[in-house]
């Protein structure tokens, strides 16, 4: 063991004298291992190994070196922190997440917004980009040693690395490890072709440096007569890339015309169009296969001169033209090199988190700073669950188990009365977080709450599925109107001793398009009596007399006192848990000395209730109510000044008593307002509540359940 050590340490003999020390320090832990024979995992200083060719910085080298799986069982990230400090036991805790993460099935691949959700997810719950380099190095390292693993897991670690990890590569920029990635895994999935096409490559390796070198001698001396400084080489082409274009065209391997390719890098765009001009005096050129990318750059801005000539011996070529600006652009991670190729759509804000991991990977000042920029510009507003099943859905941020139970359909949603995050029971109002599986509680029947909708109560984030519980009571309340509306019309015909009119002809005198509206609006009281009256030539006084009030008039009136399954004058007590004040969906719970005790049917208490409890619970409903109630709500704001002055002036005029008022000042600089107040009811509250969101400085303000 002491001799590889040695051996180890020798492959980071370029560092400076103190980073060599930090690494020394890390072999040594890794050094206290067995060196077993039948593991055959990818280890961390191989992975280091790889992430030398990067020019990464010392954290990273560190993290990938102990971040070895052999090290997980021994849960040593106490003393990695110790010894090497936050910033690289954080990297280590991420690459051992993302070597652990286990939500990919192979069914993903016939599922491409799964696959991409799960490329979002893992990008997202990253805390430091580096740790998705580190990664992709352990990838390529454990493609390395597939053969000695069976059948089954050499096919699904070779799909998971097309599906998920070469993209992620390509959408970092790393096109290097993109390559090896896609190639590596092509070769496992499909060996056959794979060998097909690397044979048909070698037989002709030497014809095609041959030709590629006769044409760069043949351009370069020419463009140096006419003065023209240039980089010219051959690019490469890749095995997993010319099967795409065998299978997108459906050709064989020597009919592809493109295998022998060439990049001209000059200093300025007049070079371009000067060399393009040169190139087609010299050889025979192909017109349908020229492309002006620089005059008409592709969507996603990418910009070159594309052109394919044919060699005297009748090879074909293709040449790519271009400034270095314009190869930076292509090459080197911008979000228009991967959405092409990928086939998304242009997002400027993966162009700056791309350009921040270069920084991060090229520069050494001020990396925690680019690392957060990479990670909060991609995905600030994001957050990725999934459903028992293991299904990913993708949510903004800030997204309750209600609006899940939404993104998943919206019978579910209207139905649902609970959640359950990690096998745990959670309030409606829950906060998700990305990588937390989530069950939704439903019932058989029944419907969406009105608080729902409120925003200041916290249990919806996502407009569509704020539209789709308005949409619910929107065409309830018209079926209920319809309703109304069928029964006063046939109230007042027997009243009147008449036959119910012809809708069709009465619709036609309220100018109405159809019977359902007329009914509608009979319901909802915009076609009253005394208009029916008028229609059946009835006197007005008459109607007036006897006039049927609107449909929603008992709702105004109220009922009475809280009733327990119909009954009144049951002694209840509101619970001081979760304070149910007039609106809230409420349940009651049989004490054995309080009587029934009223909860908020999203209170933790009843949501946690032990299955012998449950029986005990009993239905309760609001009638008319005299009394005020004493809710908690809670004040986040940038600063104390003045807040707890406004918010009681605010206060005092609206007419709410104040009960207690407590401040908690933080040290980031922001202060927390903890106030119990007297209102009557949800709607009051949650008037009160958008007052005191718009009071300067206030971050955010909620019920405090």
């Amino acid at each position: 063991m002491k001799k590889n050590i040695n051996t180890d340490k020798l492959i980071f003999s370029n560092f400076s004298e103190p980073d060599r020390l930090q690494i020394d320090k890390a072999l040594a832990i890794v050094g206290q291992l067995a060196d077993d024979p039948r593991y055959y995992r990818p280890k961390g200083i191989e992975v280091a190994t790889i992430l030398m060719d990067f020019n990464v910085d010392l954290s990273t080298i560190l993290a990938a070196i102990l971040s070895d799986p052999r090290l997980t069982a021994l849960k040593l990230l106490p003393q990695i922190k110790a010894q090497f400090g936050e910033t690289v036991a954080a990297l280590v805790q991420d690459v051992n997440w993302l070597n652990t993460i286990a939500i990919y099935s192979l069914d993903m691949t016939d599922q491409p917004s799964q696959s991409e959700i799960l490329r979002r997810m893992l990008l997202s719950m990253t805390q430091d980009v580096r740790a998705v380099l580190i990664k992709l190095a352990y990838r390529i390292k454990r493609l390395g040693v597939l053969p000695k693993e069976s059948y089954e897991m050499r096919r699904f670690i070779a799909q998971e690395t097309l599906d998920i990890y070469a993209p992620i590569a390509n959408r970092m920029g790393i096109h290097q490890l993109k390559w090896e990635l896609e190639d590596m895994a092509f070769r496992y999935l499909k060996p056959q072709s794979y060998l097909h096409i690397a044979k048909s490559l070698n037989d002709n390796r030497i014809g095609r440096e041959n030709c590629i070198g006769r044409f760069i001698e043949t351009l370069k001396t020419t463009l140096g007569n006419e003065g023209i400084s240039a980089s010219i080489y051959g690019r490469p082409k890749h095995i997993y890339s010319i099967w795409k274009k065998m299978q997108r065209k459906q050709l064989g391997i020597e009919e592809l015309y493109d295998l022998l390719a060439v990049r001209v890098i000059v200093d300025n765009l007049t070079a371009c169009y000067t060399t393009l001009g040169i190139v087609h005096s010299l050889w025979q050129t192909i017109p349908k296969e020229f492309d002006d990318y620089i005059a008409n750059p592709k969507e996603n801005g990418y910009q070159s001169l594309h052109t394919v000539i044919i060699d005297p011996d009748g090879r074909r070529i293709e040449v790519q033209i271009r400034t270095q600006e314009m190869h930076d652009f292509a090459e080197f991670g911008v979000a228009a090199h991967w959405s092409y190729k990928e086939g998304g759509k242009h997002d400027a804000a993966v162009e700056k988190s791309i350009s921040s991991l270069r920084k991060l990977l090229e520069e050494k000042d001020d990396d925690e700073t680019l690392s957060e920029h990479f990670r909060n510009e991609l995905f600030h507003d994001r957050v990725y669950v999934l459903t028992p099943k293991g299904k990913l859905i993708d949510l903004v941020k800030n997204s309750t188990p209600l609006d899940f139970a939404y993104a998943i359909h919206s019978e579910i949603g209207h139905r649902c009365r609970g959640a359950k995050v990690n096998g745990r029971i959670v309030p409606l109002t829950y906060l998700l977080k990305s990588g937390e599986q989530v069950e939704i509680l439903t019932t058989k029947e029944g419907g969406p709450n009105r608080n729902w909708i409120d925003p200041n109560l916290g249990y919806l984030k996502s407009a569509n599925a704020i539209s789709k519980v308005k949409s619910w009571f929107k065409n309830q309340q018209e079926a209920q109107n319809i309703a109304a509306g069928k029964a006063i019309l046939d109230k007042e015909s027997q009243r009147l001793g008449i036959k119910t009119p012809n809708l069709n002809e009465l619709a036609k005198h309220f100018h109405q398009p159809d019977t359902e509206q007329l009914l509608e609006f009979i319901g909802r009281g915009d076609i009253n009596t005394r208009q029916l009256a008028a229609f059946f030539k009835i006197p007005e006084l008459e109607a007036a007399k006897t006039k049927t009030p609107p449909a929603n008039a008992a709702k105004a009136a109220g009922q009475s006192a809280i009733s327990v399954d119909g009954l009144h004058q049951v002694l209840t007590t509101l619970a001081r848990c979760c304070t149910p004040v007039p609106g809230d969906d409420i349940i009651g719970f049989i004490s054995l000395k309080k009587g029934i005790i009223v909860h908020n049917k999203q209170c933790v208490n009843i949501l946690e209730l032990n299955h012998d409890k449950q029986s005990r619970l009993i239905g309760v409903a609001w009638g008319e109510q005299t009394n005020s109630y004493f809710v908690p709500i809670i004040v986040k704001a940038y600063s104390t000044r003045n807040l707890l002055n406004e918010v009681s002036q605010l206060l005092a005029e609206e007419k709410i008593n104040i009960s207690n008022a407590a401040m908690d000042t933080h040290p980031d600089g922001y202060a927390l307002l903890k106030m119990t107040i007297q209102i009557k009811n949800t709607d009051q509250l949650s008037r009160i509540l958008r007052k005191i969101g718009c009071l300067a400085n206030v971050i955010d303000v909620k019920r405090n359940i």
